[in-house]
């Protein structure tokens, strides 16, 4: 790893948080594939397609996740035994109706920031800027779906969301 010149020891730390956000994003994807697949009503337009626009783009942060992990010269977790231990979401119902999916999803992306923001923590300590520009750009990205999801929720006439 001396190409990166980075000390191995001080990024295990940032490998095993990158894991565990790795298995956050694999759950997180396939609750979205699950979402898009099993919504019906009114909104099933507005959010099948916003299902797979979000699916697409955690399909592609997933790949992004392992790859780091496998430039900081660890291994990428990879199948669902273990990412069902140590991931901070949970599956959904298939029988999860439109308005309690957009708000499971955005609990599940409180609880990834959480966990981006520990990588950030872990990166920073061994020195590993790489790494945090790519969570930095996540973060962003996830925020913006966070507020698009929750601006989705509101009633019209709610002019004070939630701070």
């Amino acid at each position: 790893m001396s190409y990166l010149n980075l000390d191995k020891k001080k990024t295990t730390t940032t490998a095993k948080e990158l894991n565990i956000l790795l298995a956050d994003y694999n759950l997180y994807y396939q609750k979205l594939r699950n979402f898009h697949w099993n919504v019906v009503g009114d909104n099933f337009f507005d959010l099948h397609i916003k299902f797979e626009e979000m699916y697409e783009d955690a399909k592609l942060k997933v790949d992004e996740i392992a790859e780091r992990i496998l430039t900081l010269r660890f291994q990428p977790t990879s199948n669902f035994t273990d990412y069902l231990k140590i991931s901070n979401l949970k599956e959904s119902s298939s029988e999860t109706k439109d308005l309690q999916m957009v708000k499971i999803l955005l609990e599940d992306h409180g609880k990834i920031l959480q966990q981006m923001r520990k990588v950030i923590e872990k990166a920073d300590a061994a020195g590993d800027e790489g790494t945090i520009d790519m969570i930095g750009g996540f973060i962003g990205h996830i925020e913006k779906i966070s507020w698009m999801l929750d601006a989705w929720t509101m009633k019209t006439g709610d002019n004070h969301p939630e701070a």
